[in-house]
């Protein structure tokens, strides 16, 4: 067997589903995120930072495990979610004034908004999923 031909993308898309399971969409096009996925360079960067996070957790709390604070957590959370992010599709929030929010000040606010937080449990499980970025896939 040729293995490489297993090699899957270094991206796909997710077509996001509202709380309610069904897929969204605006205008008649899907409304979704294009991730990095788990075999990409970004994906290596992100697992680095998660584990320099812990490390440096350990190293101030005496070398014993230690759980960041629920506010440090969502924090780095979003943080690592903005990294996977590779871009978003039909998604737009207002900020101050009405006036739409973009780049990093739009993935802040998406992912780190409570109300919001079925996005990011379909990021999170998504990004895990190798197969989701099989070249040819659906989602890729």
């Amino acid at each position: 067997m040729k293995i490489a031909t297993l090699a899957v993308s270094p991206t796909a898309f997710l077509h996001l589903k509202g709380p309610d399971g069904q897929h969204l969409y605006e205008a008649g096009k899907p409304v979704g995120i294009d991730l990095f996925g788990p075999g990409s360079p970004e994906a290596a960067v992100i697992e680095s930072a998660q584990s320099a996070r812990a490390i440096k957790r350990m190293q101030d709390n005496d070398n014993k495990i230690a759980m960041p604070s629920i506010e440090v957590q969502r924090e780095e959370t979003t943080a690592d979610l903005i990294a996977y992010t590779a871009g978003l599709r039909n998604i737009e929030i207002d900020g101050s004034g009405d006036q739409p929010l973009s780049g990093n000040a739009l993935l802040t606010a998406l992912y780190s908004d409570p109300a919001l937080g079925w996005i990011k449990v379909q990021v999170i499980k998504f990004v895990a999923d190798w197969g989701k970025f099989m070249p040819g896939s659906p989602t890729s």
